[in-house]
């Protein structure tokens, strides 16, 4: 599995330049690259990244998650999400899982990693709390 430029350019993107609040990545079987699948403008939250995941195909996702610590100091962590829905194809479930590995490597500066199979695995509950 070969990670695109675009993927590589557009997480430089949202994790120096805050252009982005998340990106959604795909594989194209075909042609065995992973590629950019939404991006989230830097005014979207959590909701609009949760909304934008197929509910029977697997994607992977980063998400720059903002917050405050108890400090008062204003922080940013990076999610890594391995998006598998349990009604996705077995097919689809063997390649996320099996490249996962390739892409976390290719995006340099991942704080915390997700898998979820249905929503309430990656609720916002559970990003704050991984933060903390």
């Amino acid at each position: 599995m070969w990670v695109t430029e675009e993927c590589k350019n557009s997480f430089m993107e949202m994790k120096w330049k805050k252009v982005h609040r998340y990106i959604v990545f795909k594989i194209d079987e075909g042609s065995k690259l992973v590629t950019v699948d939404k991006v989230g403008a830097a005014g979207e939250g959590y909701d609009d990244l949760a909304a934008s995941l197929p509910e029977d195909d697997c994607r992977y996702a980063v998400f720059d998650f903002d917050f405050v610590t108890v400090d008062n100091c204003r922080k940013s962590k990076i999610f890594f999400i391995a998006w598998a829905p349990s009604t996705s194809k077995i097919r689809a479930k063997m390649l996320y899982a099996t490249s996962k590995d390739g892409i976390r490597r290719a995006l340099d500066g991942i704080h915390y990693e997700v898998q979820a199979t249905d929503p309430t695995e990656m609720g916002f509950d559970v990003i704050k709390d991984r933060a903390k």
